[in-house]
């Protein structure tokens, strides 16, 4: 579970996040939608502790992010909006299984991983293919199996899903999960004032 409880964010004295509060629950499906500049990316990106907050708190499974942020990064995947940040190898295979050789795990358990995270994605036997020769909708996909190979508990974070996934041609670039999950399916739209708004 994700528990966000009176978030504050600030930029050069600008509030981004103010007094933001709200409950993931393992399983559910959330999204965060509102227009460029509203906090969104700076709200999600306190979920794996890769910002901390200067009011408030994020926890992840009951632990602070703040105080234990390997915790929070291993339980929170997240495909950033722009794939191509987050790419370390040059191949499909060695950039979705970075994540779990990482962890120390052992070979077999990396390959299943990788296995399985691509074929989640639709780019089984694509392991040898080099990324910087991938369309963008295809290191996309790749990006994304390199967060389902981590397995995480909670939550896999697609920032700006609509442009990493494609929505807006139509094209799903991964499986969904089983009807009743989608069911689930919640809506957040973060609203943040601008500046001087009351």
């Amino acid at each position: 579970m994700i528990t966000v409880r009176d978030l504050v964010h600030e930029f050069d004295g600008e509030r981004v996040l103010d007094g933001v509060s709200l409950t993931i629950a393992d399983g559910e499906w959330v999204v965060l939608a509102g227009p460029n500049g509203s906090g969104k990316t700076t709200l999600v990106r306190h979920f794996n502790a890769l910002l901390e907050p200067d009011a408030g708190e994020v926890q992840i499974g009951g632990v602070p992010a703040a105080e234990n942020p390997v915790r929070a990064r291993t339980s929170v995947g997240m495909v950033f909006q722009s794939p191509r940040d987050q790419f370390v190898a040059a191949t499909v295979g060695a950039d979705v299984a970075f994540g779990p050789e990482n962890l120390g795990l052992d070979h077999d358990e990396i390959d299943r991983r990788v296995a399985e995270a691509l074929g989640a994605v639709n780019m089984t036997d694509r392991e040898e293919e080099r990324i910087d020769e991938l369309s963008g909708g295809e290191q996309a996909r790749v990006a994304i199996a390199g967060a389902l190979a981590m397995e995480p508990d909670h939550l896999d974070v697609l920032d700006r899903a609509d442009r990493v996934v494609g929505l807006d041609s139509g094209t799903v670039a991964f499986d969904l999960p089983p009807d009743d999950a989608r069911e689930r399916l919640a809506e957040i739209d973060v609203r943040v004032p601008g500046p001087g708004a009351g």
